[in-house]
């Protein structure tokens, strides 16, 4: 009995743990991580301020909660295409269009991440860039592979066109609206192509249309 009891109690800590930070990620999204007071998360989830240091000591500990969720949830989707099979230009494709589909799941965390990384303390800031250059190196791997195979223009630099492709699929959270003009499936395939169409190469030999 003793111990079904205390599973319940920690099911139920780690409930409102869940929605501390879902709440959390909601008003940084919303007013940014410096004009959030710890007393607006504590009115979002209908508990004392005091309350609230329950589960956390500091902001900052919401904040990295937030940023390494959404960060570990991208490193998931990227863990799918790093071991599947397929030409560099398929995996690719589906990196691409994993990457915004998850982007597109998870608006508010992606929002936060890109607005407010610069709020976390320096170790915390060093944990999320070693995962991000691992996570930017595959990419720039799978570039050079697809070079090497004639799926990609040679001419292009593998860095530069990472960059460029991240910044087309991480600004998406600035102007996609759930329940707008597009789906998100169709957004996902849809920036994927455009990047492919920017990295292949015609019969020629030359860039692609």
């Amino acid at each position: 009995m003793d111990e079904q009891a205390g599973t319940g109690g920690s099911s139920e800590a780690s409930g409102r743990a869940d929605e501390i930070r879902r709440a959390a990620s909601r008003i940084f999204f919303e007013k940014g991580y410096d004009s959030t007071s710890i007393q607006d998360i504590a009115d979002a989830v209908g508990i004392l301020k005091g309350s609230l240091y329950y589960y956390i000591d500091t902001k900052e500990d919401l904040l990295f909660d937030v940023i390494k969720s959404t960060h570990e949830e991208g490193l998931r989707q990227a863990s799918e295409w790093m071991s599947m099979d397929g030409s560099p230009r398929q995996r690719l494709q589906a990196a691409i269009a994993g990457h915004v589909a998850s982007n597109l799941q998870h608006l508010e965390g992606v929002g936060v991440f890109f607005q407010d990384f610069p709020s976390l303390g320096e170790e915390r800031r060093a944990e999320i860039i070693d995962d991000r250059d691992f996570y930017d190196r595959h990419l720039r791997d799978l570039i050079v592979e697809g070079q090497a195979s004639g799926d990609f223009n040679p001419e292009l630099d593998p860095k530069l066109s990472v960059m460029a492709i991240l910044g087309m699929m991480n600004w998406v959270y600035q102007w996609y609206r759930p329940g707008g003009d597009w789906d998100p499936r169709d957004v996902a395939s849809g920036l994927a192509a455009l990047a492919m169409g920017g990295l292949a190469v015609t019969d020629a030999g030359e860039p692609g249309d």
